[in-house]
């Protein structure tokens, strides 16, 4: 866990949320699934103007209601009353009623147009519907997706995302107070229409609408509502999201827990602060923590991804090490040099290659004094040329380099900064990450990258030592309580082992299409196998996969010939 000492804004926190639930009443056309959308009011207090679902808060009384409504068997409690709030809102705002009479009839206009919408004569919803022998429809309404709205925002809500099929013999009318002009719209239409500036939405609904518009029938959304719980069974959300906010050129942005700058987002600013820019750049240092900051190196690339980390750790009162000082970049050592001061009291080398090793010793012969020693495990002679590189000392797995110092003039009180050596061959054979013990970091190097898989390249890399070492890391993830990744290339990684476990099953997912294309052409090449096996990667990206299906291939042999 990170110190809080160490975190750039104070704790803060968010605005309590408040139970609701949506719906997405759809319908299927020859065109494909079409949902109903309705246009807030201008002046209401969340979300404007925005297209949205119809919804609201849960209520007390919806918990009540379950006396006339029904349930299938995999629908929890939980889920039938956040049903009822959701039919209960549809004929609030739109005068649609997912129900029917008791012996089977269907509900009619009449039916509608008899009961007050608006509680005018202060009947309670399921009162009306009771008095007219209705049952609500509540075990025909699944959950779609689960949001929690975001931290920094002043009103908050945890909704589920139901999704209903829209009865028939029934026509959508706004309530004229709350909802406007509503509309049946293909999700890819509205997303059209949204990107174009003409049908504004917020985030949950415009990432509910992308993973709709997957499905062709309403069949198959409430299919596979039906079997969304954990292996196929039972009933769940298909996601559950609260994004995070952040910057980029100066405009507000959100990201959901999968993608790549979210790790960041919750590293730097946990209690949701709209402060982080996420702009890449390399003229300046970018603070993460007060004791870390990262300089990425002017050396963006197909292979690079924005450039390379250059990670700073320490502060003023004990000095600092650096991470991978990079390329040798004039420009960017001298950065470097400059946002320490100068004073450094180590440089580490996470492998040899030319992106991390080089810039070493002319950022070190930048430091007046005592002279930084220059750390990490030396190449070995498997390495390629370019990638040679000789440390100072060599480090030892489990070796600690410590920073240590006052936290303020006179204090007593010392603050330290603990880096773990981590022996993690595959990559490259001097391979090695670094764990910040009080923080709960891992400096990954190239080992993990955000966003891209690294190159394993023999006879230097060695894919069984990179699996292997994958291994290492999830166990030293578990005992040291890290949550973050800071890769060498890439965002801030969060979720740390969830991270690792999905690429290792990505590299045996890998190796097992390699495998089925050594086996369909057992006389084959690599340079026959290499389409089969990465036939979903762009074809200019095949000569660099290449080292990494030679480094699978190997390791498949290896496998195979072992008794």
């Amino acid at each position: 866990m990170v110190r809080s000492t160490q975190q750039l804004h104070p704790a803060r926190e968010p605005a309590a949320v408040r139970a609701a639930a949506t719906v997405l009443l759809l319908r299927d056309t020859p065109a494909g699934i079409e949902v109903l959308m309705t246009r807030r009011s201008a002046t209401a207090s969340f979300a404007p103007g925005a297209y949205v679902f119809p919804g609201g808060h849960i209520d007390e009384a919806d918990e009540a209601a379950k006396r006339i409504a029904t349930r299938r068997p995999t629908q929890s409690r939980v889920q039938r009353t956040q049903a009822i709030a959701a039919i209960r809102e549809a004929f609030e705002e739109l005068g649609i009623l997912l129900a029917h009479h008791a012996d089977g009839r269907p509900v009619s206009a009449e039916d509608i147009a008899a009961m007050d919408r608006n509680d005018t004569a202060g009947t309670a919803f399921a009162d009306q519907c009771a008095a007219r022998g209705l049952v609500l429809d509540s075990d025909k309404v699944f959950t779609f997706a689960h949001w929690i709205t975001d931290r920094d925002l002043p009103k908050r809500f945890d909704v589920p995302f139901l999704v209903a099929r829209m009865p028939e013999g029934q026509t959508p009318t706004a309530d004229e107070s709350e909802q406007f002009e509503p509309c049946w719209v293909r999700p890819a239409d509205a997303l059209a229409r949204h990107e174009a500036g003409s049908f504004f939405m917020i985030f949950p609904t415009v990432r509910t609408l992308q993973r709709m518009a997957a499905y062709a029938t309403v069949d198959a959304v409430l299919a596979a509502c039906a079997t969304s719980g954990p292996g196929g069974v039972g009933e769940g959300p298909l996601w559950t999201s609260c994004p995070r906010g952040g910057l980029l050129k100066g405009q507000d942005v959100r990201y959901m827990e999968h993608e790549s700058p979210f790790g960041e987002l919750a590293l730097v600013c946990p209690d949701g602060q709209m402060t982080h820019a996420l702009d890449w750049q390399s003229e300046q240092p970018v603070p993460l923590l007060k004791n870390v900051m990262r300089l990425t190196a002017p050396n963006p690339s197909a292979m690079t991804g924005p450039g390379t980390n250059s990670y700073i750790v320490g502060d003023a009162a004990t000095g600092y090490i650096v991470i991978d000082p990079g390329p040798n970049d004039f420009d960017h050592i001298g950065r470097l040099w400059r946002a320490t001061h100068g004073d450094i009291r180590m440089i580490v080398c996470t492998h040899s290659h030319a992106d991390h090793s080089p810039g070493a010793a002319p950022l070190q012969a930048l430091c007046k004094g005592a002279k930084p020693p220059i750390l990490g495990l030396s190449s070995a002679p498997t390495a390629r040329s370019s990638a040679r590189f000789t440390a100072e000392r060599e480090l030892k797995d489990g070796e600690r380099l410590v920073l240590s110092g006052s936290t303020a003039e006179g204090e007593a009180e010392a603050i330290t900064h603990t880096l773990r050596v981590i022996h993690t061959p595959g990559h490259a054979a001097n391979h090695l990450c670094l764990v910040l013990e009080e923080d709960g970091l891992l400096f990954s190097g190239d080992h993990i990258l955000n966003g891209s898989t690294t190159v394993v390249d023999p006879p230097d890399g060695d894919m069984s030592a990179y699996l292997g070492s994958l291994d290492t890391l999830d166990a030293a993830c578990e005992a040291g309580n890290v949550e973050f990744i800071l890769p060498a290339h890439g965002y801030v990684i969060g979720f740390a082992r969830t991270a690792i476990a999905m690429l290792k099953a990505h590299r045996l997912k890998r190796e097992a299409k390699i495998a089925a294309a050594m086996r369909k052409l057992p006389e084959g090449t690599p340079e026959e196998w290499l389409p089969l096996a990465y036939d979903d990667v762009p074809e200019r990206m095949w000569p660099v996969a290449a080292r990494s299906l030679a480094a699978h291939v190997a390791r498949i042999r290896q496998l195979t010939a072992s008794p």
